[in-house]
């Protein structure tokens, strides 16, 4: 069931549950969205990031067009582009359905699924 409603991610926190072998996210990174109109921003850390940072655009039904850069704990900078689909959960809160590209490193892509905490 994907989302039909207008949605805002202000203030909005999530934490990976599902990721692809070539991705560096955990269950313990923790994003931190901000919105502003249909300006997306969010830092993010943890697990074997230690600094990210990701700026995107959300159309009308809550889909996000992203692009990420963070730190990883090699001390290695990583660069991505990242489209996410919302499902809104039995109890109101929201998963994201992510597909991304690496744009750095092995330029490998995968799928991740976050869930607002």
């Amino acid at each position: 069931m994907h989302i039909k409603d207008t949605i805002n991610y202000n203030n909005r926190k999530f934490r990976p549950v599902q990721n692809s072998e070539h991705g560096e996210t955990t269950k313990d990174t923790l994003f931190e969205y901000i919105q502003e109109g249909n300006i997306l921003t969010s830092t993010y850390s943890g697990g074997k990031i230690i600094k990210g940072h990701l700026i995107g655009l959300v159309d009308t039904v809550g889909n996000i067009n992203m692009r990420y850069h963070q730190v990883n704990e090699n001390g290695v900078l990583m660069t991505g582009v990242c489209k996410s689909t919302p499902e809104r959960l039995p109890n109101g809160k929201i998963r994201l359905h992510e597909n991304w590209t690496w744009t750095s490193g092995d330029k490998s892509n995968g799928i991740s699924i976050l869930e607002e905490i």
